[in-house]
This record gives C-alpha cells, structure tokens and sequence, in this order.
C-alpha cells in the first residue's frame, strides 16, 4: 500500500486563515494598498502569446542582481521566499542533519526542515526576544547543516545584531545559514554587503510586503556563485511565472512609490506603538510592516477588531506569545481606521491599562 515517507506523515500542518478575508486586512503583513500603477499597467499590456509561452527568468534575474550590485549568477528568482527556503532545504539537508531556528519565528522554516528528515533544534529566544546569539552559537555542531533567521524577525519586528549573524557564519562554515530579509524595507539593514565574505551566506528578498505582489508569488535568494549552481540544480527552470517575471521590474523601478509607502507604514508603526503604550498593553518594538502585543484575551480581541472590520493575526500559539496578536500596518488611512478600531475593542474587552511596556 502507499504511503508518503516517515519524516512527511510527522509533519505538522500549516493553516494560514486566509478564508472569509473581509474587511482591512492587518492580519498577513501583506502591502494594504497594493502594488505600484505602473505594474498595473503591465498588467493590462500582457497578451495570450506571453502567457502560452514558457517563461524566461534570466533577464529578469539579470536586472534584479544589477540593482542588488551583485552579479548574475549569485541570484536565483524564487516562486516567493518560501521556494527559496525549501531549495536551501533539497540542497542541504539529509536525514539526520541538524538544522537550527530561532523561536517563535516563521512557521515554514521548521516544515521544509522536517520534510527532509533534518532533526530541527529551537532556540529560543532571550527575554523580550532578544536575538539568542550565544545560545545559537552553542548548538551548533558538525551535524549542523543549515540555519534560518528572520531578519528583522517574524512575528517579533525584533532583529539580529549583524556581529551575531557574523559570528555565526564563522561558526558554522559547513552549515547553510540563511539570513531571510523579508522584512528588509521597513528596517534598511541587510546581509548583503558582508555576503562575499562567506560562502556559506544566503539572503532571502520578497516582493510581497513593501512591493504588494504577495498574489504573484515572486522573491529572490542571493549566495555565492558555485553554492547557487547547486541551489539551481533542484529548481524548476519554470519556478517564476510569466506574469510575475513581466511585472517584477515595473515594481523596482517605481521606487518613489515604494519609498512613500515604506515611510507611510514606518509613521503608523510609529502611532500604533504610541497608542498601545498609553493604554497600558506590552508591545514589542517591530523593525517589520507589524507590531505583536499582548492583549491577553487574543481570540476575543481579534473577533472584536472584526466585528469592526479589521483583520488582525492571533499569533498566541507561537512560542513566548502567548496572549499576542500582531497587527499590520498600513498608510495614514488605514492607521486612523486602525487605532480608532483599537480604542473602542480595548474599551469593550476592558483589557486596556494594568500591563506596561517591556
């Protein structure tokens, strides 16, 4: 009888809510207003004879490296930042390697890993989720074959220290150590300066937060040349769809688009912050598009911002959150929706005051 392998019967589910989505969406660190006019546009110019045809990722790659200042080769396009997560699994990882996380931190990091049949060790983080570099250090072990950190971290904000993923990079030269800057717009510090001097280095982008091509799934990872032709050799020559490799570069090039809405978000995180910190809730400082606070009563706050017509992310099963949701942040407007949502649930719950700032 058939049956799926040992390490894919033991694998826990993941369930994002993504059904009955109505209302602003402040749940899934999307883009809340979307993507960029001029990709729009694009949209409208594309034809059946582009769609028929398989789709050709190297120019495309070709422009994307030149604006990171790398070259070519050290970039592969990815069906989302997702994709280039499990190629650095497929590439890396046998049954019985060890593969380390920080927690609480991206849920799909620990799936790929135990798809492989890799022995996943957490981390967990320090008080307040300071980064645990120290800890980290001290798990590794010639065993250790790859390492994913969230850069700034999800769903914390919180970040690494660059001397920390430095130091862990030297630690750990025959493991993989992916540092996923998702979050990179919204905190304008990365990895990729300090790439060259290690081989063992990988930096994961999106295009679905700050650019809104969430729904066209396209991100990016960037490593040493001869480590990517391997990564290449169990990617799909087709993993990039066509529409998304004929929009990417209408999003990169509108970048004024992207600078305003970036500095909006960065205000409102700003007024959110301010906010929960005069009524009295723990938050946690956030370097994302998102703060995550405790409200104590999660599933009731956020069945209370519904009702109001705001979606927010219980986020209390992570671990050291319980009690959090994560909220994300939009422009000016959304703000103003949000925090006036915020008030009037807190008031209702009676859940404001009584708990500081950590």
């Amino acid at each position: 009888m058939l049956s799926p392998r040992e390490a894919v019967r033991t694998l826990p589910s993941y369930h994002p809510p993504l059904a009955g989505r109505d209302g602003l969406r402040l749940d899934f660190n999307e883009n809340t207003v979307g993507c960029s006019p001029r990709v729009l546009e694009r949209l409208r110019q594309l034809g059946p004879e582009q769609l028929a045809r398989y789709p050709e990722r190297d120019p495309v790659e070709t422009t994307v490296a030149g604006l990171l200042g790398i070259a070519p080769p050290e970039l592969l396009l990815t069906n989302g930042v997702d994709e280039a997560i499990h190629l650095l699994c497929e590439t890396y990882l046998e049954p019985g390697d060890e593969a380390l996380i920080v927690v609480p931190t991206y849920s799909m990091y620990r799936i790929y890993m135990m798809a492989k049949g890799a022995d996943v060790i957490s981390v967990p983080s320090g008080k307040d989720f300071v980064f645990p570099g120290n800890d980290l250090c001290n798990r590794i072990t010639p065993r250790t074959r790859l390492i994913a950190i969230a850069n700034p971290n999800n769903p914390t904000g919180t970040v690494a220290p660059r001397e920390d993923l430095l130091r862990i990079a030297r630690a750990a030269p025959s493991a993989a150590l992916l540092v996923d800057e998702a979050y990179f717009e919204f905190y304008g510090q990365s990895m990729l300066p300090r790439r060259p001097e290690f081989p063992n280095l990988f930096v994961a982008r999106t295009f679905s937060k700050a650019y809104g091509l969430a729904g066209l799934r396209i991100g990016a990872l960037v490593g040493d040349a001869d480590q990517m032709r391997a990564v290449r050799r169990v990617s799909s020559p087709y993993n990039v769809n066509a529409v998304a490799l004929a929009c990417l570069p209408e999003a990169l090039n509108d970048q004024d688009y992207i600078q305003r809405y970036v500095s909006e978000v960065r205000e409102s995180r700003a007024r959110l912050e301010r906010a929960l910190e005069a009524s009295g809730i723990r938050f946690w400082p956030s370097q994302g598009n998102f703060v995550l606070a405790r409200v104590g009563a999660a599933a009731s706050f956020v069945e209370h911002m519904r009702r109001r017509g705001i979606l927010v992310r219980d986020r209390s099963g992570d671990h050291g959150c319980e009690g959090c949701v994560r909220i994300t942040l939009g422009p000016r407007a959304h703000a103003d929706r949000l925090l006036t949502a915020l008030q009037e649930a807190l008031e209702e719950l009676g859940i404001a005051q009584g708990a500081s700032r950590p």
